[in-house]
């Protein structure tokens, strides 16, 4: 199937010696050189902080630091699971990533395929740039938005449904809406954005695939069942397992302009948590306990979605 690459597809380069090492490596060095920035990225900003989460292990003191703090063991670890506010939290965060998983995955696919049956590339660019937008604004400002969308005494949805003769409903005051509201918010904001690298799979796709289906009598449904689909396959393959790895990851800023002592029962999540308890309340070792415990959680979850992925599918990251 177009678009799939099999192993035996993959091209290793082997050097005969040292010399054609060095000579390679000096044939492509404008893209070792535009390499550095990146790699210098992660190297500062990802693995240079991972040394600090040793306080997770100790009572951290800001002014004893990190060399000077008492160690602690485990405790942090044994009281995160032995705070009942904590496990509620984390049950939060779960369901809400296994509905973003469920609902908000697949809408970009959907969205790729539709906006690639589009036969006029005007009105398809038009498309593309309206479900672009959201994604460049802020989610302080798409909180804004909703705020505004769903007051109870102000708010459009309301007012319609006061025409219906419903009576107002404060969505954002009642833990029964919160996580809808989450979980749309996001549909809306991001996945137009979603869209562009499954657009990109499908351009890579030969058309002459399409003719001789075409000429075979499969019209544009089936063409896009048992061509489409399968073509781009393992880029959402792809796709899925990084968003596993993300699983506990839903975002802070997305949560906390949302937030309120109202809805904060089945709203609070684990990142809005460890702003409260970490920055606010300066329990850095605490919170670091729990950030690593998200980290190893993202790891496992990549790692078990990645077996079971090349297991079924043949694909997966590595």
């Amino acid at each position: 199937m177009a678009g799939k690459i099999q192993p035996s597809d993959t091209i290793q380069a082997a050097f005969p010696n040292k010399k054609a090492r060095w000579t390679s490596a000096r044939k492509y060095y404008p893209l070792y050189l535009i390499s550095i920035p990146g790699i210098l990225f992660f190297i500062v900003f990802k693995y240079i902080p991972l040394m600090g989460s040793v306080i997770a292990f100790q009572d951290y003191n800001i002014f004893k630091g990190i060399t000077g703090s008492p160690w602690a063991g485990l405790s942090h670890f044994q009281r995160m699971f032995a705070y009942d506010e904590f496990l509620m939290i984390l049950k939060n965060t779960l369901l809400i990533g296994l509905y973003d998983l469920c609902f908000a995955f697949p809408v970009p696919i959907v969205l790729a395929l539709l906006l690639n049956e589009l036969r006029s590339a005007m009105y398809k660019r038009f498309v593309q740039t309206v479900i672009y937008m959201p994604h460049f604004l802020s989610w302080v400002i798409v909180g804004g938005i909703v705020v505004g969308l769903l007051s109870p005494t102000t708010g459009f949805v309301n007012h319609v449904l006061s025409m219906l003769g419903i009576e107002p409903i404060y969505f954002l005051g009642d833990n029964a809406y919160i996580r809808s509201i989450l979980i749309g918010t996001g549909v809306w904001k991001d996945s137009g954005w979603g869209t562009i690298i499954y657009l990109a799979a499908i351009a890579g796709i030969n058309p002459d695939i399409y003719e001789a289906a075409e000429i075979d009598g499969a019209n544009r449904l089936r063409q896009t069942l048992s061509i489409t689909v399968p073509a781009i396959l393992p880029t959402i393959t792809i796709l899925f397992l990084l968003h596993i790895g993300n699983f506990l990851d839903f975002g802070f800023e997305r949560v906390y302009i949302l937030l309120n002592p109202l809805n904060s029962q089945n709203g609070e999540i684990i990142d809005t948590y460890v702003y409260r308890a970490g920055l606010v309340d300066r329990q850095y070792s605490y919170t670091t306990a729990i950030g690593l415990f998200k980290s190893v959680v993202g790891f496992l979850l990549i790692f078990i979605g990645n077996t079971f992925s090349k297991k079924a599918t043949g694909e997966g990251l590595y």
